[in-house]
């Protein structure tokens, strides 16, 4: 099987050159390689020139902010070219996964989000994620789209490595606390990605749009207690504590782009229809600060 990965370099492509080599040849395609989304046309025929059986779009616009005032570069990216590899697919008869965002939703309410929940982006960002997704189920190719939240990876910066910065400089920090999500690691993504292409190889049938990300959910200002904790107790020497961070509403930190505060999202119908169970958001986050930071994952018996 040949597989044609588009946003090889980013952090969820990174770990997709992984986890998709059990799967057949993967053709990584970066923008040096003529993968430029801004391109639609241009990655179409890329598409077209490789003829894989497997499309997998790992790329995206995704400076949320900035695509207030570039909304026509963020629809290119993140909604006409996904749409062009879909009409790709279709011709060649190849699956496409693509992998979405839960600022398709608007964010209200306490409860997590089905994938047949009504969609109301609150920003650009999420009006062009919606498009593609839109683009996508037009095509009528054969897909999976993949909606998820708070991506992270041990590759580049993240959130977490932020905040420990941030903890070693001061002895305060404010985090917001009204927003509420699951951070969900690249990894988990990338091997998500190829056991769903895998089972729908045989079973096509489980085609459509799931959502996926880690279990539990947290703030972000508990995800930052729970980094800066989890690094005190082996030995990182920080000045803020978990007490010291403190939290505020997203009102106290305006930026551009309105992020919904209910980032939660049911997996209920991924776990059922792949048969498998996802970890807890903690499990993966403590693993990608074990390996960034070389630090063991247990924590000393009695820390300093």
């Amino acid at each position: 099987m040949k597989l044609l990965l588009l946003g090889a370099d980013g952090q969820v492509g990174w770990e997709l050159r992984r986890s998709l080599a059990l799967l057949g040849e993967v053709v990584a395609a970066g923008r040096a390689d003529g993968a430029d989304l801004s391109q639609p046309g241009a990655v179409a025929a890329l598409a077209e020139r490789v003829a894989p059986q497997v499309i997998v779009n790992a790329a995206a616009y995704t400076a949320v902010d900035r695509a207030e005032q570039e909304t026509g570069l963020a629809h290119a990216i993140n909604a006409d070219a996904p749409g062009a590899l879909a009409r790709t697919a279709a011709r060649l008869d190849a699956w496409l996964l693509h992998y979405s965002s839960d600022y398709v939703f608007d964010g209200s309410g306490t409860t997590p989000r089905a994938e047949s929940s009504a969609t109301a982006p609150l920003s650009a960002y999420g009006r062009s994620k919606l498009a593609g997704e839109e683009q996508i189920r037009a095509s009528r190719c054969k897909h999976l789209i993949l909606r998820t939240s708070w991506v992270y990876a041990a590759r580049g910066g993240n959130f977490a490595r932020t905040m420990l910065r941030l903890a070693g400089e001061r002895d305060e920090l404010k985090v917001v606390d009204d927003q509420i999500g699951a951070p969900t690691g690249a990894d988990l993504l990338a091997d998500l990605a190829t056991l769903m292409l895998r089972t729908v190889a045989v079973k096509p049938e489980l085609a459509g749009t799931y959502h996926a990300c880690a279990a539990g959910e947290t703030s972000w200002c508990a995800y930052a207690r729970h980094v800066i904790g989890w690094a005190r107790a082996r030995g990182l020497p920080l000045r803020a504590t978990p007490e010291s961070v403190l939290p505020i509403p997203s009102s106290a930190y305006p930026v551009p782009a309105q992020r919904p505060l209910n980032s939660r999202l049911d997996t209920t119908k991924l776990r059922q229809a792949f048969g498998l169970m996802l970890p807890q958001w903690q499990q993966g986050v403590e693993r990608m600060l074990a390996e960034v930071l070389n630090l063991p994952l247990a924590a000393p018996a009695n820390p300093s």
